[in-house]
């Protein structure tokens, strides 16, 4: 007999790697429960889904995996008390986060051409995530810094306290969300730490709603306290989220900076992997379910900054995703909010990365080719350089 695998509905492409050797049972990652757990051998969840004692029961689940890049929706203390095995996707989606940010750095006023003659950007979080984004902006030629008091500050690369961080022309959040003592990150940025932004500064948080207090930024906005430009796209309260502090930001989207196609089939990939060693399944060989990502033309950008929005805006743009959820959030009813927060995550377009894109164009600087090559393009051979 088949294993039983419980799948959130919205994981995809599981049938495409356990279809041969396991039965799947889709749910809603809201409504799993001990219920729905019944007869199941696995459990395969996104955050959206508490995985603890309350929600497995009496289960006979022997494996949990998570297509996330955390782990706080998860009693992981509990799971080993049980002697369940427990898997996750620790930078599966870090190239989407990755791509979102710079294309909403792009976005932003003039605030890429700034970062490329000398601005600087403060990361908050050196995980997995924040470590590749600092790689790109090496690779890019944009100084920065970083934070990450957990961390030894020597593997750190240009480490800075939290102040200097806060001072940037760009703050980016990559912050796993803990309440651990000494250096707890809920609510790690409250009204004192908002208010030593810049008054021409970015902020772009992407980890988790509660690192940022949604309440003393949303008495900050409200009260014209703050200059700086804020972008969200984790919240407080999610799905639940506030319509004024959506109204007020520069731009909102509903937590989907890492869901590109590409990373949510690397995660699938992952899960079922260790699944697969879990339940001593043997899977077969499978290749990638997509096709290649589109390639890109691009003709003569005037400089760096033009060719970097160029490409970014092919893959990501961050106006879409605002005024989808501006649309079905702003003068809704709570509830139809909440409902229309998870829609637009659960029918998200099938957003694709730039790492294998082939580029072609003419007028290429060997500067432009090697900014192509920091983004994980492959620049076409027939095209011209100048």
């Amino acid at each position: 007999m088949k294993p039983l695998v419980v799948v959130d509905e919205n994981i995809p492409w599981v049938e495409h790697f356990l279809g041969d050797v396991a039965e799947i049972r889709y749910a809603a990652g809201r409504s799993i429960d001990a219920a729905v757990l019944k007869n199941a051998d696995a459990l395969l969840v996104r955050s959206v889904t508490r995985v603890d004692e309350s929600s497995l029961g009496a289960s006979h689940v022997r494996f949990v995996g998570s297509a996330t890049s955390g782990t706080d929706h998860v009693d992981l203390d509990y799971l080993g008390s049980r002697g369940i095995a427990f898997a996750y996707a620790p930078g599966s989606n870090a190239n989407s986060v990755v791509e979102y940010v710079l294309a909403v750095i792009s976005a932003v006023d003039d605030k890429l051409e700034a970062l490329l003659a000398g601005g600087r950007v403060g990361l908050i979080g050196y995980g997995v995530i924040g470590k590749m984004l600092a790689s790109r902006f090496a690779s890019l030629g944009i100084d920065h810094c970083v934070y990450d008091p957990w961390l030894d500050q020597s593997t750190i690369d240009h480490p800075a306290e939290l102040e200097e961080v806060l001072g940037c022309d760009v703050v980016t959040l990559h912050a796993e969300l803990t309440s651990r003592e000494p250096w707890p990150s809920f609510h790690l940025l409250g009204e004192p730490e908002l208010l030593r932004l810049k008054s021409d500064a970015l902020m772009i948080n992407t980890s988790r709603g509660p690192v940022v207090d949604n309440g003393a930024l949303l008495g900050l906005l409200r009260d014209d306290a703050l200059g700086a430009r804020i972008v969200l796209d984790v919240w407080e309260g999610e799905p639940q989220i506030s319509a004024e502090l959506l109204r007020r930001v520069h731009y909102g989207s509903p937590h989907v900076a890492g869901y590109s196609l590409d990373g949510k089939i690397l995660a699938t990939r992952m899960l079922c992997d260790r699944l697969a060693e879990i339940l001593e399944l043997q899977l077969p060989a499978a290749a990638s379910p997509v096709s290649p990502p589109a390639p890109i033309t691009v003709d003569c950008p005037e400089n760096e900054a033009q060719l970097l929005r160029q490409l970014l805006a092919e893959r990501y743009r961050i106006g879409v995703d605002d005024a989808a959820l501006r649309a079905c959030t702003l003068d809704q009813p709570p509830g139809n909010a909440a409902d229309a927060f998870d829609r637009l995550r659960r029918e998200y377009r099938q957003r694709r990365e730039l790492p294998g894109t082939r580029v072609s164009g003419v007028c290429l600087s060997e500067r432009q080719v090697q900014m192509l090559l920091a983004l994980g393009c492959v620049p076409d051979a027939n095209g011209d350089q100048a």
